[in-house]
C-alpha cells in the first residue's frame, strides 16, 4: 500500500487531467469531423446518381457507380482521420511520434516502390469511373479487344467478348478504350448496287425501308432518330457502294440494323434492284476458243485440235 501512494503521490494529477481533457476533446473532434464527413459524402452520392439520371444513365448503373466512388472516398478520407487522431492522441500521452512519422515514410517509399505497377492500376480505376468512360453493361474495345464490360473494379476491367472469353485488363494497361454503347449507338451501313442501277431510285428504296421500319412498334422505339443517307461513298470492283447509318439505344444497333438489312433485301427483290457479287472470267489462252465451243457443245466434234493439245492428250 505504502508503495501505490507512493507512486500516486508522485504523479502530476493537474497534467493528468489535462492531458485527459485533450485527448476528450480531440475524440469529439474525430467523431464530429467523421460525421461530417459521412453526410458530405452521402450528399456527393445523391448528387452522382441525379445526375447520372439526368443523363439518361440506368439507375442501377448510376447507383453502382457512385456507390463504388463514395467507398473509396470514404476509406481514404476515414484512414486519414483516425491516423490523425491516433497520433495526436500518442502525442499527448507521451510517446514521440516523430520517429513514427519517419518511419512511416520510409515504409510508405519502399511499398510505393514494390507497388508501383498496383498503385497505377487503382489510379486509373479510379479516374475510369470517376469520368464515366464506360460502365457494366457496354460493348466496348479495349486494348483493341471487344466484348461486354461485366466487371469494373479499382484495379482491373472485366471483358466478355462474342464467343465467351474472358478478358481481364489490368487499368494501368489499357492504353485504348472505346464505348461503342455510350449515349446512343450507330449501325453503319454499306450497301452494295449493280452499276446499271439508279442511285436515286436505290436511295429512295433505302429510305422508305427506314421509315417504315421507323414505324414499327418493335423496332421503331429503338431508333433515336430517321436512317441517315450519306450518299455514294465507293465505286468498287463490281459495286457502287452506298453508305448509311442508324442510331439507336445503346446496344440495340446490331438489332435494328440486322432486321434493316432483313427488310432491305425483300424490298431490293420486289424493286427489281440487283445485289451483285464478284464475278471473274477464267482465260485458258490459245486453246480457250476449241475449249468452250466443246464444253457448250457448239462445235463438231469433228474440230481439229490444236498442237498443243495433242501434247497434252
Amino acid at each position: 500500500m505504502e508503495f501505490i501512494e507512493r507512486i500516486l503521490a508522485e504523479i502530476d494529477w493537474e497534467t493528468v487531467l489535462t492531458s485527459a481533457l485533450r485527448i476528450l476533446v480531440i475524440v469529439v473532434l474525430f467523431w464530429i469531423m467523421k460525421a461530417v464527413a459521412k453526410s458530405l459524402l452521402r450528399r456527393m452520392e445523391e448528387r452522382l446518381v441525379e445526375r447520372g439520371r439526368a443523363e439518361g444513365e440506368i439507375p442501377s448503373e448510376s447507383v453502382k457507380r457512385a456507390d463504388t466512388l463514395v467507398r473509396l472516398l470514404r476509406q481514404g478520407v476515414f484512414i486519414a482521420l483516425w491516423l490523425v487522431a491516433g497520433l495526436v492522441v500518442l502525442r499527448e500521452v507521451g510517446v514521440e511520434i516523430g520517429p513514427i512519422i519517419a518511419s512511416a515514410g520510409i515504409a510508405g517509399l519502399a511499398i510505393g516502390f514494390g507497388a508501383q505497377n498496383l498503385v497505377r492500376d487503382v489510379i486509373s480505376g479510379f479516374f475510369i469511373i470517376l469520368e464515366n468512360q464506360v460502365r457494366v453493361g457496354d460493348v466496348a474495345v479495349v486494348n483493341g479487344t471487344g466484348g461486354v464490360v461485366e466487371r469494373i473494379n479499382f484495379r482491373t476491367m472485366v471483358l466478355r467478348d462474342i464467343s465467351g472469353v474472358v478478358h481481364v485488363f489490368p487499368n494501368g494497361t489499357i492504353t485504348t478504350l472505346s464505348n461503342m454503347t455510350n449515349d446512343w449507338s450507330g449501325y453503319v451501313l454499306d450497301i452494295g448496287v449493280a452499276y446499271k442501277e439508279d442511285t436515286d431510285r436505290v436511295v429512295e428504296v433505302m429510305t422508305k425501308v427506314g421509315a417504315e421500319l421507323r414505324e414499327d412498334p418493335k423496332f421503331g422505339v429503338n431508333m433515336v432518330a430517321d436512317l441517315e443517307i450519306f450518299g455514294v461513298d465507293q465505286l468498287a470492283d463490281s459495286a457502287v457502294v452506298i453508305k448509311g447509318r442508324i442510331k439507336t439505344r445503346p446496344i440495340k444497333q446490331w438489332e435494328v440494323g440486322r432486321e434493316y438489312l432483313r427488310r432491305l433485301k425483300q424490298a431490293f427483290d420486289r424493286e427489281g434492284i440487283e445485289i451483285p457479287f464478284p464475278h471473274r472470267t477464267l482465260y485458258f489462252g490459245e486453246a480457250s476458243p476449241p475449249f468452250l465451243a466443246r464444253m457448250v457443245g457448239d462445235a463438231p466434234e469433228s474440230v481439229e485440235r490444236s498442237p498443243q493439245q495433242a501434247e497434252k492428250t
